[in-house]
């Protein structure tokens, strides 16, 4: 719910009444509101002391909100006086804004149907319609043919919240019940409910404080599932519910004592384990139980090693491995059902210095391995009857394939997905014995759009150190590159997660306007093999920042783009690269667009009743038990290194509800950058009142959000069309 106080009218009054007209600046028409004083947010005497060093936080009173609820007036009523700016700000292009909604809109088909997927005897798919921001999740028994039977339908679930998330689907092995998770606050709490899909009526049953997600026994009348703490969202406890009982006295089965773990539950694929599995940045362990017998003790697969990851999938009568066990890059490793520590396991597919292994997909009689290599996904398929081995040609510089659904264990079609920056997304069926592909479905992108009509490629900057970091990019034919087109450069670089190069029909209103878009790969992500996430982590994170320095040069230096129509766009932990980045070469970009940023490293990393704090210590370092993790932290934290100096115009968004980057930080940022900035550049701050981390639920009105970023851009370039 939005709170709401008497003087955020008076906000909007002052600003809407104030004077209009234009800031220029090297020639360019600016639509800014010139004369529009930006809010000053109270300073209040806050001392950090820790390891000797005492710094000062004039802005730590906006945590407020978060740790005193909605009572904190002060915290609501600078965000909306920044909203109440930024529309301000932002006014001269309203029309600009409705335009390009409509024009992203338009190019999404609204009645739609997924490709539907066999399932223990149902197809399973889910179809929108006309003018409806949800989905509608469906099936037809043996044939698709058969008559359609709606499970849920979420626009109706929906009508009566402004957020409203549905996640988890998980149909019981009789194919009677359905449970599901629900989140209507977007803070990722989840509460499950079971559907009798015979009656169509919701059981009493309802499990509040979950990830959403559940395991059924092959009872169907035992669930599992994962309770998170209600401060901290840290996923703490693996239940067992009863159908028909009180969630209150549900049995613990699990329980995780190190805070740094992430823990979960799921099925096997071949119906046969249900398995635990506790994970933190560098190590994992793993239970299992037979879930024929749901009330039996669980078994430890392979107790937790230091640095050492694994995953387990199993076939016939053995478990596959993937691990980085004496693997840097992973390996394959197998072992029998009843003997899984690590002494019995033997390697099946050897490490390789050049190759990732991601993940393994498993079938009756086949094997699927997903590599990466050179930063792009390979597809292996291994027949297990044979033995013998092929990959799937793609055929293009960049592009992005994955494992796509595939919840049935006896067959020899594998469902795969395939996408560029040119390619829309296409969904293919690929016969595993005769390797013949059927095209299933490909995005449809509605008003035309020709493939021909774009080109992209895949070059190399040089970092810091020498390492050739890769960059992906897109852009109308006919681009003359002179230096004078204005380029959007995206980066992330964390997690070891990998920016991959695919299709967004909404980046088409960028491109046809004369944009290039741009990913670059840099390290800290996974894209070049586990080395280039090491490497962008902890005590080497600055790597991950000058990487996005090089690549920004190396396009200027192609001529791609040049100072002054060079912007760059990052969220989440690509935010903090955003703040890092405007710190460290502030002169080098015209833009910034800094999306639920993460910019307050320190006092977060600080603070254990953050969410996900004490997760990610093995990603940034605990500043509290160690001085050195400390120092190197404050060293880039962007909340720390404002200077007075100038920066670039800088675009920031957030959410009042963020479970994993909370609204203080982008909101102190603001506040301190407004303060020390010694320029006139515009600095916006847009905070959703109603949504959190991922911002709108529905299938449309994220576009709003985007059609801010873009008019952003376009505002500066002088772009008004």
């Amino acid at each position: 719910m939005k709170a709401r106080f008497p003087f955020f009218m008076a906000a909007v009054y002052f600003f809407a009444t104030a004077c209009n007209t234009q800031i220029k600046d090297d020639n360019k028409a600016y639509m800014w509101n010139k004369d529009i004083q930006p809010p000053a947010a109270p300073v209040k005497e806050h001392l950090r002391i820790i390891h000797g060093d005492t710094v000062p936080d004039n802005y730590y009173w906006m945590i407020d909100y978060f740790k005193k609820g909605a009572d904190s007036s002060n915290v609501i009523r600078y965000l909306e006086q920044e909203n109440a700016y930024l529309d301000t700000m932002m006014s001269d292009s309203k029309i600009l804004r409705e335009k390009l909604f409509e024009e992203m809109k338009g190019r999404i088909k609204e009645k739609d149907e997924s490709v539907p997927v066999f399932k223990n005897g149902y197809f399973y798919y889910s179809r929108t319609e006309d003018g409806k921001q949800y989905y509608k999740y469906c099936r037809k028994k043996g044939s698709l043919d058969a008559p359609e039977e709606i499970l849920l339908d979420v626009d109706e679930l929906a009508k009566d919240h402004p957020y409203y998330s549905a996640v988890g689907f998980n149909v019981s092995e009789d194919n009677r019940l359905l449970a599901f998770g629900v989140d209507t606050l977007s803070r990722r709490q989840y509460t499950i409910y079971i559907k009798n899909l015979e009656t169509g009526v919701l059981l009493k049953d309802a499990i509040p404080g979950t990830t959403g997600g559940s395991a059924w026994a092959n009872d169907n009348a035992t669930l599992f599932y994962t309770l998170n703490n209600p401060q901290t969202l840290l996923s703490e406890k693996i239940r067992r519910h009863k159908l028909d009982t009180d969630a209150g006295r549900d049995i613990t089965v699990y329980e995780e004592k190190d805070p740094s773990n992430y823990i979960g539950v799921v099925k096997a694929k071949s119906g046969r384990f249900i398995y635990i599995v506790s994970q933190a940045t560098l190590s994992t362990e793993m239970r299992f139980i037979r879930a024929d017998e749901p009330d039996r003790e669980l078994t430890v697969f392979q107790p937790r090693i230091k640095d050492v990851l694994y995953h387990v999938e199993d076939l016939g009568d053995t478990f596959y491995i993937v691990t980085n066990l004496n693997a840097k890059n992973f390996r394959l490793m197998s072992c029998p059902l009843n003997k899984t520590d690590s002494s019995t396991w033997k390697e099946v597919i050897p490490h390789r210095p050049d190759v990732l292994m991601e993940d393994i997909e498993v079938f009756k009689d086949h094997l699927v391995v997903t590599e990466r290599k050179n930063g792009l996904v390979q597809l292996r398929i291994r027949n297990m009857v044979s033995g013998e081995e092929h990959y799937i040609d793609f055929g293009e510089p960049a592009y992005t394939a994955a494992v796509g659904a595939n919840p049935e264990f006896n067959t020899s079609t594998l469902r795969y997905t395939y996408t560029s920056l040119v390619t829309p997304n296409t969904t293919y069926d690929y016969n595993m014995n005769t390797r013949e592909k059927q095209l299933m479905k490909q995005q449809e992108v509605l008003g035309g759009y020709d493939t021909n009509d774009y080109v992209t490629e895949r070059l190399y900057a040089t970092a810091k150190d020498g390492v050739k970091i890769p960059v992906s990019i897109v852009y109308k034919k006919g681009l003359v590159k002179d230096g004078n087109a204005p380029l959007l450069l995206y980066g992330y670089g964390s997690y070891g997660i990998s920016m991959n190069a695919s299709f967004s029909s909404n980046r088409l209103s960028l491109l046809n306007r004369g944009f290039v878009f741009a990913i670059a790969h840099i390290r800290g992500g996974e894209e070049m093999g586990r080395q280039w996430y090491e490497d962008g982590k902890m005590m080497k994170k600055k790597n991950t920042f000058t990487d996005f320095i090089a690549c920004g040069e190396f396009l200027i230096k192609e001529k791609f783009t040049s100072f002054g129509h060079l912007y760059a766009q990052g969220g989440s932990a690509g935010g903090l690269l955003m703040g890092a980045v405007v710190n460290m070469a502030p002169d080098m970009w015209q833009g910034i667009i800094a999306q639920v940023p993460f910019v307050d490293v320190v006092n977060t990393m600080l603070d254990t009743s953050i969410p996900l704090t004490t997760n990610e210590y093995d990603e940034w370092g605990n500043p509290e038990k160690s001085k050195e993790a400390y120092d190197y932290m404050k060293s880039y934290s962007p909340y720390e290194n404002i200077e007075q100096k100038d920066y670039p115009h800088i675009l920031v968004t957030t959410g009042l509800h963020d479970s994993q980057v909370q609204y203080f930080e982008p909101a102190k940022w603001v506040a301190k950058l407004r303060v020390m900035k010694t320029d006139n550049n515009v600095l916006l701050l847009h905070t959703n009142m109603d949504f959190g981390h991922g911002g709108a639920s529905g299938r449309f009105d994220y576009l709003k959000d985007i059609a801010l970023e873009y008019a952003f851009l376009f505002n500066l370039e002088g772009i008004g069309k």
